[in-house]
């Protein structure tokens, strides 16, 4: 990897100067709405679109895998020409697959459209970047914790919005105004957003992104389908060979490449490569929160613990999480700058684990169920905010972007095993309900056992990462570089 190279750039100033962290925050937000807007949509889209249940899923898988791909590999491309040039890239691609979904009814288009929106998933990582190149770091922490925690924040507004557009609106129109949005996005990003005067040289890594395309993609098809297909069937078994073997490969050719899409030195150094497997346990932990309160409160009261909730109701049992993401990263920020990011990290992480003892004791009552997910909510602000803290104090100016890009990939493989592992573990405990299969509560209190399980062991691999060096050295190379770039422009 080379070293970075000041680039001269034309900074933003007054107004436009202040409007920088909002935003980048409402691209994050923006970027966490578009993946939750489908989810209320699911149970109609099969009548909508003239198409089987399963094919519908794939309105949710296109974009998962897409993004997964992409995030890595825009990364680097943010690295090397410039970040705010690759995402206003992400921001396009998210406002034309809004506008294909609103113009059409077809599945095929639909899925095509979803996969194109996925690349929004680069958003965060790339805005992450740009927040460490361009402010001091006396301000950086907070705005880096509340750029991690629109991620959250934008999962809790998508789902009760898009379920009011739903029940009162066609559901094209849902698409439409994340079409707008995106378009406001790509206009406030251009006029407010200066691009990074860092850049990483060298020749972009075409082999190591298509290496890591197929096989992130027979890994997370295989993890995402082997529910319905079957986890012993050829096709998934299949996969995840494939899978193993093309991901040996790349990791092969990125230990050889002069230029790699992916700096083996630094995912595998203690500091980054930890943090990488805490992003994961963590996006597992998380991501169970959403998918379990969602089907527990509306289950029929028939079952004896449901609650038979609405849609837009359902949505505003996870508004709470969402508003408590909002105003907690600043305070996640100061625990990072006294403490350290490990330590936020392995506290957030243990909270998460409280919420879901919450949740075990007591998920009859819905102000109980609305409290363990809201603590389940301020464990993910202050873990999620401590994971960028981690990586971009551990990795050269010039990766912050593609490092932040394998850390958020991580996240989403995290939470795609927690998908599949809430299903199987749902799956394997139902009652007949009115004919149906329906999960039982203690389903439901086996998954929450397990997501907490695996928040504490988060915790535990957040405690063995190494605490954070002098970051004075790096922290001066950055702002002398800056004073360079402005002196020279």
């Amino acid at each position: 990897m080379g070293s970075p190279v000041p680039i001269p750039v034309t900074r933003p100033d007054g107004l436009r100067s202040r409007l920088t962290i909002p935003a980048l925050a409402f691209g994050g937000i923006l970027m966490a709405v578009m993946q939750t807007v489908v989810v209320p949509l699911l149970p109609d889209l099969p009548r909508l679109t003239h198409s089987s249940a399963s094919a519908v899923s794939w309105m949710v898988t296109a974009s998962l895998l897409s993004g997964a791909v992409l995030t890595p590999v825009l990364g680097r491309a943010g690295d090397m020409y410039g970040k705010r040039r690759v995402l206003l890239l992400s921001f396009a691609m998210l406002s034309v697959g809004s506008v294909i979904c609103a113009l059409t009814s077809d599945i095929g288009i639909l899925i095509a459209a979803r996969a194109l929106q996925g690349a929004a998933s680069a958003v965060v990582p790339l805005s992450i970047s740009i927040l460490r190149d361009e402010l001091p770091a006396e301000k950086r922490g907070s705005a880096v914790a509340l750029m991690s925690s629109t991620v959250g924040i934008g999962a809790a507004l998508g789902l009760p919005a898009a379920a009011v557009v739903i029940q009162y609106f066609n559901w094209h129109v849902m698409f439409w105004v994340t079409g707008v949005l995106g378009a406001l996005g790509v206009v406030l990003i251009r006029w407010a957003v200066p691009e990074s005067p860092l850049r990483e040289p060298g020749r972009f890594d075409v082999t190591g992104a298509v290496g890591l395309a197929v096989g992130l993609v027979c890994l997370l098809l295989a993890v995402s389908q082997g529910g319905q297909w079957g986890w012993g069937s050829g096709r998934i078994v299949g996969l995840f060979a494939t899978a193993v073997v093309v991901l040996a490969l790349w990791w092969w050719q990125q230990g050889r490449a002069e230029r790699p899409l992916v700096d083996l030195r630094l995912v595998t150094s203690p500091r980054v490569g930890l943090a990488h497997v805490a992003a994961l346990l963590t996006g597992f932990a998380f991501y169970a929160n959403s998918l379990v309160t969602a089907q527990l409160v509306q289950a029929p009261k028939e079952t004896g613990y449901g609650l038979g909730l609405s849609l837009v109701e359902t949505g505003l049992c996870l508004l709470p999480g969402g508003v408590i993401m909002l105003f907690l990263s600043p305070v996640s920020a100061r625990i990072s700058a006294a403490r350290g990011a490990r330590v936020t990290l392995a506290l957030g992480t243990a909270v998460i684990a409280c919420g879901y003892a919450v949740r075990i004791a007591d998920s009859h009552s819905l102000v109980m169920i609305m409290v363990g997910a809201a603590v389940v909510a301020t464990g993910t602000t202050f873990a999620y905010s401590a994971l960028p803290s981690l990586i971009l104090g551990a990795v050269p100016a010039g990766q912050t972007a593609s490092a932040n890009g394998v850390n958020v990939l991580m996240r989403t493989i995290g939470q795609a095993v927690s998908s599949a592992a809430v299903a199987a573990v749902l799956v394997h405990h139902t009652t007949p309900v009115g004919g149906l299969p329906v999960p039982t509560l203690h389903g439901y209190l086996v998954a929450f056992s397990v997501a907490g399980v695996v928040a504490l062991a988060a915790s535990a691999v957040a405690l063995t990462i190494p605490r954070e060096g002098r970051t004075g050295e790096g922290v001066r190379g950055v702002r002398s570089l800056r004073e360079g770039v402005k002196e020279g422009a």
